[in-house]
């Protein structure tokens, strides 16, 4: 499921009245939040020293060599299978229901031996119309968030290509399309061990700023699986910086994972995120999970028919080809890479990303209060 990266997009590249509309239903304080942001806020969030002594990635990997690694993205993946399950257990039934009925009224009023009435024929035209009208604002207004897992890329992807110390994204066109950036302009969210606390049920976000890359938008990809806690982002994003700073030799070598459909994964992402706190609940908890197994058992289902239904993504050739002998650098995405009316809209929305220049002043510390005298009764 897409639902967060489509999001982002969508957000990025607002219309001028839906924008409107959005900001006169936020609150004045909200809106000073979103300014709140100074530049040496992101400084301190791209920098590429160490932050943990045991590199070690959750996957999915896809793929790993001298030149590049490959990666799954995707902010809700677990949640894959709800879209398809909703589509499919609604859109098929009614179609099926409409379809039989109409055929089974033309077959009768063809082979009755009875004159057809006027009726009949009426029931079917309205039939048929019922099923068009379906058909037609299905792919008017329901297609768009069925290929959000439906009819689109299997996977979100993200390559690590060290040889062109790039960072390639590739998503379907409704998410923002295939970009390319700079190493060195990439932000992490696993930095810092006083997040620690809050990466449980979170996946490392990698980030990149305007400031760092001249877009006026900010990109950003969700990878692999969700954290459990501790410094289990840390440890994913040294895994990263030490392979493309030092190469894959500086790296344990992980697990690689298969692209194809497979149900494996697609029952196994409804428990990402669930390992530690599941071994430390107690057994009443355990119990309720193995009540529901059923739900479980739909949505995983439902989530590899929605494997099944996509297609694998596949790079264009510059990107296939980077870092081998004799082929060209892919370059960077620029505002020019994007369509007119979507480089409007862009600009239009830059300022969403504008930062205060210099470092956040520090806090004025409080005064203490004086106790009041207390008064003694007479």
């Amino acid at each position: 499921m897409y639902i967060i990266e489509w999001g982002l997009w969508q957000m990025a590249i607002e219309s001028y009245a839906a924008r409107k509309k959005f900001d006169a239903e936020r609150s004045a304080s909200d809106k000073r939040a979103d300014r709140d942001f100074y530049e040496g806020d992101f400084e301190k969030e791209t920098h590429f020293r160490s932050v943990s002594e045991a590199p070690k990635v959750r996957g999915p990997v896809f793929t790993l060599n001298d030149t590049y690694m490959e990666m799954r993205c995707g902010g809700s993946e677990e949640k894959r299978g709800l879209i398809t399950l909703m589509t499919l257990g609604s859109l098929i039934p009614i179609l099926y229901t409409g379809f039989t009925m109409t055929l089974s009224s033309v077959h009768l009023n063809i082979f009755s031996p009875y004159d057809t009435s006027p009726l009949d024929i009426i029931l079917a035209l309205l039939m048929s119309l019922m099923d068009g009208a379906i058909i037609f604002f299905y792919i008017k207004y329901g297609l768009q968030f069925t290929r959000l897992e439906m009819l689109t890329s299997r996977h979100l992807l993200i390559r690590f290509n060290r040889k062109t110390q790039q960072v390639h994204l590739h998503r379907p066109p409704s998410c923002g399309g295939i970009v390319t950036f700079p190493w060195r302009t990439t932000g992490s969210t696993g930095l810092d061990p006083e997040d620690d606390s809050l990466s449980v049920g979170m996946r490392l976000g990698l980030i990149w700023h305007p400031i760092h890359t001249g877009l006026p938008h900010m990109e950003m990809a969700l990878l692999g699986k969700q954290g459990q806690g501790g410094s289990e982002l840390r440890d994913e994003w040294e895994f990263i910086r030490r392979y493309m700073e030092e190469g894959p030799h500086a790296v344990p070598r992980p697990r690689l994972s298969t692209q194809l459909p497979s149900p494996i994964q697609a029952f196994s992402a409804q428990f990402e995120g669930l390992g530690r706190f599941f071994r430390n609940s107690s057994w009443l908890f355990k119990l309720a999970m193995l009540m529901v197994w059923p739900a479980f058992v739909i949505i995983g289902t439902a989530h590899w028919v929605s494997l099944l239904l996509c297609w694998r993504p596949r790079w264009p050739k510059v990107i296939r080809e980077a870092g081998l002998p004799g082929k060209p650098v892919p370059s960077p995405t620029t505002l020019s890479d994007y369509p007119p009316e979507i480089q409007e809209r862009l600009l239009a929305n830059a300022d969403r990303w504008q930062l205060k220049p210099g470092k956040r002043p520090a806090k004025k510390p409080r005064k203490p209060r004086t106790p009041k005298a207390r008064k003694i009764p007479t």
